[in-house]
């Protein structure tokens, strides 16, 4: 199926101009000032933004937590369709190595969990969780032949998900030498778990101590140990999920000095803040997730980090736990709480509006944080990421005046599978009128018009360091 998109105010990283865009054969074939083809679909796009479709580089869909036999609320065809209301058109989600077993295997096995189910195209990280000399190879493989080339380690989670700073460093070098990216987890979960022990020997149990147990400068801490081991090995490194002020100032100091380090953050770092965790009841399980929120003051300087390009990107971290049926295992103990919360469908909205709406960026600078950044990072570019002949044709059709209140309750603003949303009542400007992904049509009118296991799993090449 062809499509016209008429009278389109086209929007880049780099660009802003108005056009014609024509499609055919899920990418685009031509741009330009009225176009003299005809086309199966056209839209009028009546001079509203068109922006490359959304890529999210932090994805927990189906991902077990603890021994209780949780899994996280949404799975791939849930999770992908709120996305797409989002306008989101490629999700990058995590498989997870079991200790003491093979990467390829949970590749396998999270090959099976998405097989089928993805309304948009998705791609995959590696957790690693270990990784002698004898298996090293499969890194190589997992590069050449599956198209996986970023692989992430904890410095959190001991005896889950943790790594000793030598299986670090073996890594980081056999990546670096392939051209691979490392993605980290930077938190100092040694000392954390001491915190934490000392806590609920006291009694410290309610869901603000998962917090208070987390400080800042454990993250600080770990994220210059990881940069450093990183710089040693000849790895480039992207931190996820960035929470503070104390962590950013060791990626400015290393980049300042020329090292391949990248940060992302969150919303929930930008419009959230530890206050949340000091609600009434057990409410603040709602927003347990790590790192934890944090002192509101740390959001302006997450803002500046985006705005002069010292984080380069937005992931949500999106991992979902029901708060009625999941959360409530550890209303007696922080620590048995599912850490992870909703995002993914509220992105885009939250971003445009704290940042173009309120002036902290430029609309440039949001399509590069919410989708060309991530694009280059992990191996997407130009096929993901930009408007451009030859280009996927992974499009949305953004309003930038229309408003809406982010609630559960509201149809337009909550397709995820849980049930609450950690924005509940914000009002937000600027979403996503029509969601295009590969040339069709996903979202239009507030409803999913696409379908289930339309989405493409996506071999990704080496990073470009931007």
């Amino acid at each position: 199926m062809s499509l016209l998109i008429r009278d389109a105010h086209i929007v880049t990283a780099v660009d802003d101009y108005y056009a014609d865009i024509f499609i055919e054969n899920e990418t685009i074939t031509l741009i330009g000032k009225d176009l003299p083809v005809t086309a199966d679909r056209i839209i009028e796009a009546e001079q509203r933004l068109v922006i490359p479709g959304c890529v999210d580089p932090h994805i927990h869909f189906d991902l077990p937590f603890g021994k209780e036999g949780i899994v996280s609320s949404d799975d791939f065809q849930s999770g992908t369709i709120a996305a797409a209301h989002g306008g989101v058109t490629t999700i990058i989600d995590f498989a997870t190595q079991q200790p003491g077993r093979s990467t390829l295997e949970a590749l396998e096995i999270w090959h099976e969990k998405a097989s089928g189910k993805c309304a948009v195209d998705y791609g995959f990280h590696m957790i690693i969780t270990d990784m002698d000399e004898q298996r090293l190879s499969e890194i190589r493989y997992l590069m050449h032949d599956e198209g996986v080339t970023s692989f992430k380690m904890f410095t959190a989670y001991p005896g889950v998900l943790y790594v000793d700073d030598g299986t670090l460093y073996r890594v980081m070098k056999e990546v670096g030498e392939l051209g691979g990216m490392i993605a980290m987890h930077a938190e100092n979960g040694i000392v954390i778990d001491e915190i934490v022990k000392e806590a609920r020997s006291q009694g410290k149990k309610a869901p603000r101590w998962h917090a208070i147990t987390r400080p800042t400068r454990m993250e600080a801490e770990a994220v210059h140990r990881c940069i450093s081991i990183a710089e040693v090995a000849g790895a480039p490194i992207y931190i996820v999920h960035m929470s503070c002020a104390d962590a950013l100032e060791e990626l400015c100091r290393a980049r300042d000095r020329g090292v391949a380090a990248y940060g992302e953050t969150c919303p929930q770092y930008l419009f959230l803040d530890e206050s949340y965790y000091r609600q009434e009841g057990f409410e603040g399980a709602k927003y347990v997730m790590t790192p934890a929120l944090r002192e509101k003051w740390n959001q302006e300087e997450l803002w500046r980090g985006l705005r002069m390009g010292d984080l380069q990107t937005i992931g949500t971290d999106h991992c979902p736990f029901f708060f009625e049926t999941q959360k409530t295992i550890g209303r007696e103990d922080f620590t048995r709480i599912p850490n992870g919360a909703p995002g993914v469908e509220n992105r885009m909205a939250l971003l445009f509006t704290g940042g173009v709406v309120e002036e902290r960026i430029s609309l440039h600078k949001f399509v590069e944080i919410t989708s060309t950044a991530a694009a280059k990072l992990f191996g997407l570019f130009p096929r993901k990421g930009t408007i451009a002949v030859g280009s996927d044709a992974d499009l949305v059709i953004f309003d930038p005046q229309r408003t809406e209140t982010i609630s559960v309750e509201n149809p337009l603003t909550h397709h995820m599978n849980v049930d609450y949303n950690a924005y509940e009542g914000f009002e937000v400007q600027g979403v996503p009128d029509i969601v295009i992904s590969r040339g069709s049509v996903v979202v239009e009118n507030g409803q999913f018009v696409g379908r289930a296991g339309r989405g493409r799993y996506l071999e990704r090449s080496q990073p470009v360091l931007v």
